[in-house]
């Protein structure tokens, strides 16, 4: 039982981080702009994203525009797309596998396979992980590389944007819900009687008086 609840758990965490994965690509708020003027009122705001770019004003009205053309984008901003939306589709086949391997399942018998079939799921949703960490990780250095570099404009300095917050949040639960995954399906692959305990009876027969048979059957 418990390392069917390890894997239950590793699979909750990871469902949480393969949607904040989605969330953080999504989110056009990777750079936002940086307040390094000594006015504290200012008349836009903008926001910078994989996607798209959005400029919100004062009085709160936002502006987003879809990038046009995916050959003009920067390397980085290209390289953060593939990875991100690779790893968000690694993350769903790991999923199917993860259940596939399941003890609290019946798709594989239980065994030493099933076990293997879990363990790789886990394995998967690690690699996710490592995956996701790469863009948000390169975006982050740029973003404060330039910010320290006194030949960039104020105008032009960003700072980072709460996408790649929750990026970092969301690597960091398919690493340990991976990991979590992996300890339960290690747990129990030299034990091909482990299994999730789940028993079923069978229905009592009625006997010829009309009542029911006393036996117990499991």
């Amino acid at each position: 039982m418990g390392s069917a609840s390890l894997e239950i758990l590793g699979l909750v965490l990871c469902l949480l981080g393969w949607l904040g994965l989605i969330l953080a690509c999504g989110l056009p708020m990777w750079q936002v702009t940086a307040f390094l003027d000594h006015n504290i009122v200012t008349a836009q705001i903008t926001w910078k994203g994989l996607w798209m770019t959005c400029v919100v004003q004062s009085t709160g009205h936002m502006q987003c525009k879809v990038y046009e053309s995916v050959l003009a984008l920067s390397s980085e901003v290209q390289a953060a797309r593939a990875l991100t939306v690779g790893a968000a589709l690694l993350a769903l086949i790991a999923l199917f596998v993860t259940l596939a391997g399941a003890q609290c399942t019946t798709c594989v018998a239980a065994g030493p396979a099933k076990a293997r079939v879990a363990l790789t799921g886990g394995v998967l949703y690690v690699f996710c992980g490592l995956l996701a960490l790469v863009p948000i990780c390169w975006f982050a250095n740029i973003v404060v590389r330039e910010f320290y570099d006194p030949s960039v404009p104020l105008s032009q300095k960003y700072e980072l944007g709460a996408a790649l917050y929750i990026g970092w949040v969301a690597s960091a639960l398919l690493i340990c819900g991976g990991g979590l995954v992996c300890c339960g399906a290690w747990g129990c692959a030299g034990r091909p009687d482990f299994s999730f305990p789940v028993k079923y009876s069978a229905p009592r027969r009625p006997t010829t008086s009309g009542d029911y048979d006393k036996k117990n059957y499991v």
